[in-house]
């Protein structure tokens, strides 16, 4: 059980930063914080396994997008599952993974963002058109921001 204490001082962390959630984990314990307006709602839970190990540099994992959103357009938004570094290519010398006008499918990988030197494919998870790039290469992205508008198939 997590010392109350410790979770008084993340909510305050969280109301002075103006973040709407926040997730910890280690190996005993793992707390999700998320506000909802003046609501806080904390969901502690006890780990069943082992921390992950970090994968070695280089590893690609892969991870799908956050769930996609409707943009207000008529498309579709795929947003951040991560905060990390949005890539459109796997290297600089690669073409990117979708470009404008590029028909996607499900799992069509859109982009790589880098996590603490974990690279992850992001996947579509809807079928459509690109309509819209919205990060730059290289760029930070935060997590929910959205990175491209799909018109759907």
């Amino acid at each position: 059980m997590i010392d109350i204490r410790k979770l008084k001082e993340l909510v305050k962390l969280m109301v002075a930063n103006d973040l709407s959630e926040m997730d910890l984990r280690d190996t005993d314990e793992q707390v999700t914080i998320r506000r909802h307006g003046d609501t806080v709602v904390t969901m502690p839970q006890v780990a069943l396994a082992p921390a992950a190990v970090a994968a070695p540099p280089g590893a690609v994992a892969e991870t799908p997008a956050a769930p996609v959103e409707a943009a207000t357009d008529g498309g579709i938004e795929i947003v951040s599952p991560m905060v990390g570094t949005f890539y459109i290519s796997r290297d600089p010398d690669s073409p990117p993974f979708v470009s404008v006008g590029d028909s996607i499918g499900d799992d069509t990988t859109v982009c790589i963002i880098e996590a603490m030197k974990i690279f992850n494919d992001i996947k579509a998870q809807c079928k459509g058109t690109v309509t819209k790039v919205l990060v730059e290469n290289g760029e930070p992205v935060e997590f929910g921001q959205a990175m491209f508008i799909i018109k759907p198939q």
